[in-house]
């Protein structure tokens, strides 16, 4: 199981707007705005009312290979995701789909972010 991932973006205001836009169909938005003790980064985390996993912190990007998967409640919930991450500004990489390739159940839509990070929103059944 994993906790939380953190990545790391260009702009904190661009990404901040881009991921409160695209993971509002999940009711996951940013919950904190963790200002970094001395040498730690400053993070924008994301979550919902329980508890914070997704977190930003700006600096030098380093996208390439990085793919995040986050589990929909149904293929709804992945289109709801796709049409509000394209519109916030993502990049189609794979449209809301079935893909047998994977297995008959497996129903997943795929965007690159403002930073060119895989996110993908899969429905398994």
């Amino acid at each position: 199981m994993i906790d939380h991932i953190i990545i790391t973006v260009e702009n904190f205001e661009r990404s901040v707007e881009f991921y409160n836009k695209a993971l509002k169909p999940l009711n996951i938005r940013m919950t904190m705005d963790f200002i970094g003790p001395g040498n730690h980064h400053d993070l924008k985390g994301f979550g919902d009312d329980d508890t914070i996993y997704f977190w930003l912190k700006e600096g030098e990007v380093k996208s390439n290979g990085v793919h995040i998967g986050f589990v929909a409640k149904d293929h709804e919930q992945v289109k709801a995701f796709y049409d509000a991450a394209i519109a916030a500004g993502a990049t189609n990489k794979e449209q809301p789909r079935i893909f047998p390739e994977y297995y008959p159940g497996y129903y997943a839509a795929w965007i690159l972010d403002p930073d060119g990070y895989e996110i993908e929103l899969v429905h398994k059944s």
